[in-house]
């Protein structure tokens, strides 16, 4: 070593010396001893190393508080660390002798926290299903939550199932974890999904199935299917498999085997992957009734009720049958709704099996039949916009009247039919005052919007029939109008509503070819007591062809008012209406030429007069006018001029022209329409329809009359307004008007139709409110009442849409198949375009 390096060293030990001189001596950490440790007293604490972990929480879950006791080295220590790990919202957790200050000792906790999860992305998916994941992400981990192994583990597992549910048994989800560079301790992830090929049901066998077929047990299985059944996806899903297995043990219930279980099932797949389900059935012994006895009915006969119930001795066993029949069957016919339909509203039955021997069981009733309940309150909540008075008047549930749950049901369909309230969302509460034998009857409603909006706008360029110019529609409904309420400025949202009457107002115009204008004003309940309804309505049509003041110009104007008034009748039942209309209609033509009599003579000039009385007697009982689930609508209608030619001798028809002849227009005019609404399964409903129409007349003098006659055809949008070309317009899927109405080009005095169409919907929103169909159709006109052949139909099948606005009514389509078309049978045309037609539906449902 050189005397200069000699000299640094005793230089640097000189420095340490002095800096040790100038540090007191009481804050050095002293030496700990296990075997000696000395006690302190808590000076101070402190945290490090926290983000977003509150530091004043952290002490308190350690254990320390500034002046306690501690030994150092102690259990404490180890105890404040473990507390502090249990958290799991770290990495590493230290805690530190900082320094002491006499008998004080001041602390530091050490911790390193989890990273934070921020956000994530998805690879392997489409983007369309990325709303979904991020939905199942959403119920395991939101942004800002900590990442741990057990979160991933379940991440992993949801999205997982999230494919298995929908039939990708085989898809595989990893996790790849990255820093966030957008945030401090913050971590990415990104979802590696490789959902593979569907896994599907090759096929799905029974053993042990002696009594049933194994293919209908496969129908009962609704969510488990084989691949080669047609509209259902084939997967397997293991909740909707165990429900479906509860399914067939409810269907051995239902045909005497109560015992009946499925013991065992087996699952695997074949080489090339697909699923094979094998279910081991225990079926067990057939059960059949007995002797059925009633205990504790006093109001209606053990014969009576036995007659309602409708099971005999000997009957196989059947629970929801016989649960039905107590309880609620969609027929009413229950032995609860004969008491509920009587105030019994504390009713009650409770069916006992006193014994069963072999085969057979027996069965005792016991009745707890109560007081009956009378209506105290009935509350009706919810109408925002429509008045209280025109709900309650259409109830049949009222203070002081006995219980009723026929009535309840009744008054639910009521205000439905009314169209301003949700039918899907409406509640009826029952509370019950035992006490006092009263039941409050409680309405919870939804508006919807019922008012209807119709607009349209272009420009139609000039041809060689007519002068070119501005063409459109426009016309609103409103549908809850109050007359009342127009001086109150305050009830106007935009006019004035809640009344429940119906104001409407329409033009249209095709520029000179075609004007419409019309208007109609409805109160449903004139007076306000009875449900006696007064309609009021006019309106003005002009067709046009060509240019006015030359040879060719054709011109046909109608103009008509029509008073009306209805009324709902007690007898047979108060499901009926009467409806009488008075109109008076005049048509003026000039060269016009679409009207002739039965004779073959054009009727192309003059001035006709309708003066008509219709009288309309229905039977409506559908459930809900947008799409209606059940019941059924049938409408009588005869309408009739006076019989001017009982006043008229033979030679005045004997010389006069057709102006003359028809100067005064004389008929007479039966139309049947008929509606049936099933639900057969689900939400699939059958729709079946008749109608028939037949124009006659009062005496053989006047033949039948050129107007008022039928058109059966098209897709029926000229039959918007009533009377709009002096005829009745009758849709017919598949076939246009000239497939039917060639041969007699003046009209039909007869039509038929027949129609079966499944309705299924899509969306029931009331916003909204969505079906499709499939449709088969028949129909057919003839010139006369003696030429009418039922069995002589233009047959059609085919499907449409339909989908309800409530500001725009109906709008859809139809594509129908028309099958009986002469001219292009024998044309030898093979071509399916030529057959089908496509037919728009606007606004309202065609005739």
């Amino acid at each position: 070593m050189t005397i200069r390096s000699l000299g640094l060293l005793l230089f640097f030990l000189g420095l340490t010396a002095f800096l040790s001189a100038q540090t007191p001596a009481d804050t050095l950490l002293p030496v700990l001893s296990y075997e000696q440790p000395k006690e302190y007293e808590i000076g101070g604490v402190r945290v490090v190393g926290t983000q977003y972990a509150d530091p004043n929480a952290l002490i308190s879950i350690a254990g320390f508080r500034i002046g306690d006791k501690i030994r150092i080295p102690g259990s404490q220590f180890g105890k404040a660390v473990q507390s502090l790990w249990n958290l799991k919202l770290f990495t590493d957790v230290q805690i530190n002798l900082e320094r002491t200050q006499g008998n004080l000792a001041f602390l530091e906790i050490s911790v390193k926290e989890m990273p934070r999860y921020t956000r994530h992305s998805f690879n392997g998916v489409k983007k369309g299903q990325h709303d979904d994941l991020n939905g199942e992400i959403a119920k395991h981990i939101q942004k800002g939550a900590i990442l741990t192994e057990a979160v991933k583990a379940s991440l992993i597992y949801a999205l997982q199932q999230f494919y298995v549910d929908k039939g990708y048994l085989n898809a595989v989800v990893k996790i790849n974890v990255t820093p966030d560079a957008r945030a401090t301790n913050a971590v990415q992830l990104e979802f590696l999904i490789d959902k593979g090929k569907k896994v599907k049901i090759r096929d799905i066998t029974f053993t042990g199935n002696k009594n049933v077929k194994s293919k209908v047990l496969r129908k009962k299985m609704k969510e488990t299917v084989r691949k080669r059944r047609l509209f259902k996806k084939s997967k397997l899903v293991r909740k909707l498999y165990e429900d479906d297995k509860r399914k067939i043990e409810a269907y051995y219930n239902t045909i005497g085997f109560r015992d009946a279980r499925v013991a065992s099932d087996s699952i695997w797949r074949n080489k090339k992957g697909e699923l094979n389900l094998r279910l081991n059935i225990n079926e067990g012994r057939r059960y059949y009734f007995r002797n059925i006895i009633w205990k504790g009915n006093t109001i209606y006969e053990t014969k009576y009720l036995d007659q309602v119930l409708g099971i005999k001795k000997g009957d196989v066993y059947n629970e929801e049958l016989l649960q039905t029949r107590l309880s609620f069957s969609q027929d009413g016919r229950d032995i609860s709704s004969l008491y509920l339909d009587n105030g019994y509203l504390f009713f009650r039955v409770d069916p006992v099996e006193t014994a069963i021997d072999n085969d057979s069981i027996d069965l005792e009733m016991r009745i707890y039949e109560g007081p009956q309940a009378t209506i105290d309150r009935v509350i009706i909540k919810g109408n925002d916009r429509t008045h209280e008075h025109v709900v309650r008047r259409e109830l049949f549930t009222r203070p002081g009247d006995k219980f009723s749950r026929s009535d309840i049901i009744r008054s639910q369909r009521q205000i439905a039919n009314l169209g301003y309230f949700n039918p899907e969302t409406m509640k009826i509460n029952t509370p019950v005052n035992p006490d006092r034998g009263t039941v409050d009857i409680e309405y919870v409603l939804e508006e919807k919007p019922s008012d209807q909006l119709e607009l349209s706008a272009g420009y139609q360029p000039a041809t060689a029939f007519s002068r070119g110019g501005v063409i459109g529609t426009l016309g609103v409904t409103f549908n809850n109008f109050s007359l009342r309420n127009i001086p109150n400025r305050e009830a106007w949202n935009p006019l004035p509503q809640g009344d429940g009457q119906r104001f409407s107002v329409r033009a249209q115009t095709s520029g000179e070819r075609f004007q419409s204008y019309n208007a109609s004003f409805t109160e449903p309940w004139l007076g306000g007591k009875k449900p006696n309804s007064l309609t009021v309505a006019g309106f003005y049509n002009r067709f046009a062809y060509g240019f006015e003041g030359t040879d060719n110009y054709q011109r046909l104007d109608i103009i008509q008012g029509t008073v009306g008034f209805g009324t709902r009748l007690k007898f047979p039942d108060d499901n009926f209406v009467f409806r009488a209309d008075l109109d008076i209609q005049t048509l003026k033509l000039n060269n016009w030429p679409s009207f002739r009599d039965d004779q073959g003579n054009s009727v192309t000039r003059g001035i006709f007069h309708n003066y008509n009385l219709g009288l309309t007697l229905a039977r409506n009982s559908i459930n809900d006018p947008i799409f209606p689930r059940n019941g059924s609508l049938v409408s009588l209608k005869v309408q009739f001029t006076p019989p001017y030619s009982l006043f008229k001798n033979d030679a005045f028809y004997d010389t006069a022209g057709v102006q003359q002849r028809y100067r005064y227009v004389e008929y007479v005019k039966w139309r049947l329409d008929a509606e049936w609404y099933t639900t057969l399964v689900g939400k699939l409903v059958l729709k079946t329809s008749a109608k028939i129409g037949l124009l006659g007349q009062w005496t053989s003098k006047t033949g039948l009359s050129p107007f008022e006659r039928f058109e059966l055809g098209g897709d029926g949008l000229n039959n918007q307004n009533f009377g709009l070309n002096g005829r009745d317009i009758i849709s017919l899927r598949g076939y246009d008007v000239s497939d039917i109405m060639t041969p007699f080009p003046g009209g039909a005095g007869v039509f038929d139709k027949f129609t079966v169409e499944l309705r299924y919907p899509i969306s029931l929103n009331p916003s909204s409110t969505i079906f499709v169909t499939a449709f088969a159709q028949g129909g057919n006109a003839w010139l006369n009442a003696k030429d009418f052949n039922p069995f002589d139909l233009k047959r059609s099948v085919g499907m449409g849409l339909r989908v309800f606005l409530p500001m725009f009514g109906t709008l859809g389509f139809d594509y129908g198949l028309g099958f009986d078309k002469p001219a292009l049978i024998n044309s030898g045309s093979r071509k399916w375009s030529d057959f089908a037609r496509f037919n728009i539906v606007l606004g309202f449902e065609p005739d």
